[in-house]
């Protein structure tokens, strides 16, 4: 089992920027992909980026390409979420998710969320 804690959502105002922290414990994470997932009210649940066991690939939705950055460090068991240039439409509850698999796709492990609000 590994259980999975997300920090550091909050308000911003558009073009603001913040980084979400994912901290893991229970079993190891280092063989697992991990990902970052989204979701808005009314919406259903959507990848924002994944990033494989090693980190050696990463994949982001187009709506965050070029302004979320994922990363982890596996002796800390974190992974992490930067958000750059943030918009409106970035608004939704953040979740993080670990994969059984070194390369996902499907994740089996789910945070609680954290709220990121952006603010026009």
């Amino acid at each position: 089992q590994v259980q999975l804690v997300e920090s550091g959502g909050g308000l911003v105002q558009a073009g603001g920027s913040l980084r979400l922290s994912c901290a893991a414990s229970g079993r190891t994470i280092s063989n697992c992909a991990m990902g970052w997932f989204r979701q808005s009210p009314g919406k259903e649940r959507d990848v924002v980026a994944t990033i494989t066991w090693s980190g050696g690939r990463t994949v982001y939705a187009d709506s965050v390409k070029g302004r979320f950055t994922i990363s982890r460090d596996n002796a800390k068991k974190m992974v992490y979420l930067q958000m750059n240039s943030l918009k409106p439409d970035d608004t939704a509850v953040y979740y993080c998710a670990a994969s059984k698999l070194p390369s996902g796709p499907q994740y089996h492990y789910w945070g609680q969320g954290t709220q990121v609000t952006v603010s026009s």
